[in-house]
């Protein structure tokens, strides 16, 4: 199952809605504001990155760079934290399902969630 989180007013998430939606894709949407974020969740996002947390905070975020915060000396379980209690600070959408994983919307990465059979 692809989930996808999101964020209301946000383009690139309106676009991932409805691009699943067009292609019949089933996914569970959590809005990171509405819904709690779970510590599991947030773990397994941040071990999926390539790039560290670069792949999924906001850098140029206001309680970043107001706070001086230092992600490199954080623990994992600080970190989780910390993006529990400040969920602006991740980029969206996130799309994940068991395999794929993808930051934003990009027309063509994005196709990779439809199954192979499927695609045309």
């Amino acid at each position: 199952m692809i989930r996808v989180y999101t964020a209301p007013g946000s383009q690139s998430c309106r676009k991932v809605i409805a691009w699943l939606k067009e292609h019949n894709l089933s996914f569970i949407e959590k809005n990171i504001f509405s819904s709690d974020l779970h510590a599991n969740e947030l773990r397994e996002i941040l071990e999926r990155c390539e790039n560290g947390t670069d792949d999924i905070l906001s850098k140029n975020s206001k309680i970043i760079k107001s706070n001086k915060i230092d992600f490199d000396n954080m623990k994992m379980d600080e970190l989780i934290a910390f993006i529990k209690a400040n969920p602006s600070i991740l980029k969206r959408p996130i799309l994940m399902d068991e395999h794929r994983f993808q930051v934003g919307y990009n027309e063509e990465e994005i196709r990779t969630f439809i199954p192979r059979h499927q695609r045309g």
